[in-house]
């Protein structure tokens, strides 16, 4: 692949890196594209330096340590530190952060983790990283005219965060249809940007805590999303968190739902921000008159998530079930009689596509070891029930 055509001045061209053959290559491009497009959620634009720093850790030149180290010395040599460079400063340094933690595999569904990924995100760029405010905030807000969502208490922050994740961890997804999946982690998120636990990057954060979360239920995140449509997530958030009963305005979670059916189901819903303005101006109104459908309904196209599975993964996502099994059980349940050729074939493949996971993970050979489908197996085994 030649530098030349995939980086000019002033420009990365992600799409040439994600159409490499090297898997390697293309999550690195997918996650370098998630964190510049994040900071258009603090109108924030990374420089060229940053992206030609990307460009040399997408092409294997330096590790993203280096990448990261690169651009803190940059800044650290620069001289002049006027109002421009000091946002530029701030989207190039948290990219490279963004950038890093997308990368790395380790995850733990916690609120000491949500807080630890925004100390993480804005070490060296806010004094305050990774501690919650100390004070109540508003914010005016471009979607609601000036108005705020009324965040969470300064005093309750770190008790609702670990209540909200705390129930998520418990929840079971059994039994669900995929829209219902998809309502329910579309309410969590909410929830757990209301708290709004920070002065600032909150929207940053949630959205990389998601992105791994997601990723930890088995879903291949299609980060993209988050990079050409973050502020119509933030705006998304707002919607859905906003009550105003003097204007009969309720809090409506359906902008977020086409997000995360774009996301993680392949749809093309229309993703516009101005569709959630409270109170759009007429000739918008006239503009959109016959979008209607695209705005209130999801757009019925093949899911991806099913031309994901393979007929070994079909077989095993029906033997399993939503039960628990263990692997004589799923030899049983699938009338397989060679072991090793059950792992290789069926588990192993089922685990490495998120499909499968084991009861115990940190315990691989536990004696009690049973394996069960993720959320997004249970998704995919509900589409099958549909389509038979």
């Amino acid at each position: 692949m030649s530098k030349k055509n995939i980086q000019q001045e002033g420009y990365l061209d992600f799409e040439a890196y994600e159409r490499a053959k090297e898997p390697h290559t293309r999550q690195k491009a997918s996650d370098w594209r998630t964190a510049i497009g994040l900071q258009d959620v603090d109108g924030l634009k990374v420089s060229d330096y940053l992206k030609q720093t990307a460009a040399k850790h997408i092409e294997g030149d330096i590790t993203i340590d280096e990448a990261r180290d690169i651009i803190r010395d940059y800044y650290v040599s620069k001289d002049s530190h006027n109002r421009p460079d000091i946002e530029t400063e701030e989207a190039d340094k948290v990219s490279a952060n963004i950038a890093k933690l997308l990368n790395e595999k380790s995850f733990s569904f916690t609120a000491g983790e949500f807080l630890n990924i925004h100390r993480h995100l804005f070490e060296g760029v806010f004094k305050h990283a990774g501690e919650i405010r100390p004070y109540d905030i508003t914010k005016k807000e471009w979607v609601m005219r000036g108005d705020t969502v009324l965040y969470g208490r300064a005093d309750d922050i770190r008790m609702a965060l670990e209540y909200d994740i705390q129930q998520e961890r418990e929840f079971e997804y059994k039994g669900l249809s995929t829209d219902e999946m998809i309502a329910h982690i579309c309410h969590f998120v909410s929830l757990l940007w209301q708290n709004h636990p920070f002065r600032e990057g909150n929207t940053r954060t949630t959205a990389v805590f998601i992105i791994k979360y997601l990723r930890s239920c088995g879903f291949k995140v299609n980060n993209d999303l988050f990079a050409h449509n973050s502020w119509y997530f933030r705006n998304a958030l707002v919607r859905a968190n906003y009550r105003n009963l003097a204007k009969g305005i309720d809090p409506d979670l359906s902008f977020l739902k086409l997000f995360f059916h774009n996301l993680l189901l392949g749809e093309h819903n229309e993703l516009k921000n101005r569709y959630m303005l409270i109170n759009p101006p007429e000739e918008w109104k006239k503009k959109d008159i016959n979008g209607v459908a695209d705005r209130t309904s999801t757009e019925q196209v093949p899911n991806k998530l099913a031309e994901q599975v393979s007929d070994a993964e079909r077989k095993l996502l029906i033997s399993i079930g939503e039960q628990e099994l263990s692997m004589k059980q799923i030899m049983e349940a699938t009338g397989k009689k060679h072991r090793p050729s059950l792992l290789y074939n069926y588990i192993e493949p089922a685990i490495k596509d998120g499909i499968v996971t084991l009861l115990y993970p940190d315990s691989p050979r536990h004696p009690r070891q049973k394996y069960k489908l993720t959320v997004k197996g249970l998704a995919l085994l509900h589409n099958l029930k549909m389509t038979h």
